[in-house]
């Protein structure tokens, strides 16, 4: 059995956080990593597709389902357009790549796309990634807020989605909320800037009650949770999220940039929850 990742995993942990809680994250994630090495070593498939097709598939679906939603109400607007690119921005595809996502999204709101066929035959190559199949429709989720503010059409065809992904309307529902709690985050800007004040020197500015809300939401944690709870959950969270261990279960290359904004949330609001509680 592999520990490679383990122990490398709690070597970069150590070095990022400087802390035992750092390289205990760390070795939790190469754990995870070994694991996957592990399946793919015994069966050829991780319980699933091989990583390379998987990572074809997730690529391939991820624009002919946003296609699809994006042609929900007959047309695809000029804001559904630019939500597309947007995220394609934001992956920081390259030339290929875009060319490639946009042909896959042309095909995808076309009247011959089979949704129900295609996210079949992706769930069956994500067996036993669930991970996988969360980011794959955060990513959905994503472009539909871009676009239309998740509303109208596009919001049934992305809850059609969830279902045949088996994914339950309310985490479909936290996904959402979550997802525009990044989007508000983004448009506000970097913290410390104008507005309430920066805050005297050495101390970091107030924040809101909405935004400490926003943190124990983001963790999936209640806010009446102990100390060691609140930790748990970011462990938990950290660990569904991290880039290498999605990588490690098939995620493309250009889906990586979702996995590793995401995380950051994640860091951010543990840090944030951290500070008022003078932990």
């Amino acid at each position: 059995m592999s520990i490679t990742g383990k122990v490398v995993g709690a070597i970069i942990g150590l070095l990022l956080f400087k802390s035992p809680w750092g390289a205990l994250i760390g070795a939790i994630i190469g754990h995870f990593y070994d694991q996957s090495v592990n399946s793919v070593r015994r069966t050829g498939m991780g319980g699933g597709a091989g990583v390379l097709e998987i990572g074809e598939r997730f690529f391939t679906a991820t624009f002919e389902v946003m296609g699809h939603v994006a042609k929900a109400d007959g047309r695809v607007s000029e804001a559904e357009i630019a939500a597309a690119r947007k995220v394609m921005a934001e992956l920081r595809l390259d030339g290929a790549q875009i060319h490639a996502a946009i042909a896959h999204f042309t095909r995808g709101k076309g009247k011959d796309f089979d949704l129900q066929t295609t996210m079949e035959e992706f769930s069956e190559a994500c067996a036993n990634r669930p991970d996988l199949i969360r980011v794959f429709l955060e990513v959905q989720v994503r472009a539909a807020l871009e676009g239309v503010d998740m509303k109208g059409p596009a919001a049934l065809a992305i809850q059609r989605v969830a279902d045949l992904l088996d994914v339950s309307r309310i985490e479909l529902a936290h996904m959402e909320a979550v997802l525009r709690l990044r989007r508000e985050q983004f448009r506000a800007g970097p913290r410390g800037g104008s507005g309430q004040g920066g805050g005297s020197a050495g101390h970091a500015p107030p924040r809101s009650g909405m935004q400490l809300n926003a943190a124990y939401q983001i963790l999936e944690v209640d806010p009446k949770a102990t100390d060691e709870e609140v930790a748990k959950a970011y462990r938990r969270q950290l660990s569904k999220h991290h880039p290498d261990k999605l990588k490690a279960n098939g995620l493309p290359d250009s889906m990586l940039e979702h996995a590793k904004q995401r995380t950051q949330q994640i860091i951010e609001a543990y840090e944030l929850i951290k500070s008022t509680r003078g932990a």
